[in-house]
């Protein structure tokens, strides 16, 4: 009696193990297919959890002040160094870490994802809604990235949201057209001639047939331009436009290095600096992986 009650239970688990399998045989593919970038995926991965766990691994509170330890180079009790009002350094690029990519994860999902529908419905209806769509897209790249988001930025004032999406705005135009290529080609293919055929509308099309193709360059995309995220969140800070202080950014502590004179010392901007490049460089790097995984045209390639 006891044989058949625990056959179930061993199939459950029989089912549960094979995603679980699969990711895990994924993962391993990837880091055998570019194991530079999955060096450095692990490297964004750890940048992410010291941004979800910076209240627990600062040393200090990001804004608290020290009055006996104002601008000091870098020694046992702050690492980093302090900077003009005795604020830890170290504790101040952790916490930014946070602000930076909250921003850049939400602006990237924001624009990318606009962009990329923008995209599917200007490839597969075409048109006078294409011609249209593709002049407004036109017009938007005419403009420097940072140009654009400053004018955004500036305009609809300071904040995070505002930030956001003065980013997103810029990522808009990118996803449009990459998208756009995509369902170009798609769209001829003969499982969407076949479901046409069989009196699918144009949104079901769109929504079960061509959109899950998309998501191979949708993932690539969204991890590229994550560092592109990143650098004009800490320009705009730096400009002065941006998240305003004292929140803790990257950018915003580079623009707070030009205030402790003629010359700054080198630890407020060295650490800062060091910080961006390292999660810029992660994001793309593991980005140009992702792609070269997920683009059939680079698998033969090493």
């Amino acid at each position: 009696m006891t044989v058949p009650s625990e056959t179930p239970i061993a199939d459950e688990t029989g089912q549960d193990a094979q995603p679980r399998s699969r990711v895990l045989g994924g993962l391993k593919h990837f880091a055998r297919r570019s194991p530079l970038s999955a060096f450095w995926g692990c490297i964004a991965l750890l940048i992410v959890a010291m941004a979800v766990a910076a209240p627990v691994i600062s040393p200090y509170p990001p804004l608290k002040s020290d009055f006996r330890s104002m601008q000091l180079a870098p020694y046992e009790s702050h690492w980093f160094g302090t900077d003009q009002i005795g604020r830890d350094t170290l504790s101040r690029v952790i916490h930014g870490s946070r602000t930076s990519l909250i921003v850049a994860f939400a602006a990237v999902l924001l624009g990318t994802t606009l962009g990329s529908l923008w995209g599917l419905a200007c490839g597969y209806l075409g048109g006078r809604f294409d011609i249209v769509s593709q002049r407004i897209i036109e017009f938007l790249q005419a403009f420097p990235d940072l140009i654009l988001a400053m004018a955004i930025a500036m305009a609809l004032g300071s904040g995070t949201v505002t930030v956001i999406i003065a980013i997103a705005i810029t990522r808009i135009p990118f996803g449009g057209r990459v998208i756009r290529s995509v369902v170009l080609s798609l769209k001829e293919m003969s499982f969407v001639e076949a479901a046409r055929s069989l009196g699918a509308s144009n949104m079901r099309i769109m929504l079960f047939h061509i959109l899950p193709q998309c998501v191979a360059p949708y993932l690539i995309l969204a991890t590229t331009h994550l560092g592109v995220a990143i650098i004009i969140e800490a320009s705009l800070g730096f400009l002065g436009v941006g998240i305003p202080p004292p929140a803790p950014t990257w950018g915003n502590m580079l623009a707070d290095a030009l205030n402790a004179g003629i010359v700054p010392p080198w630890w407020l901007v060295l650490f800062p600096g060091v910080a961006i490049t390292i999660t810029v460089l992660a994001f793309n790097l593991l980005g140009d992986g992702i792609r070269d995984v997920l683009d059939p045209r680079l698998r033969g390639s090493v």
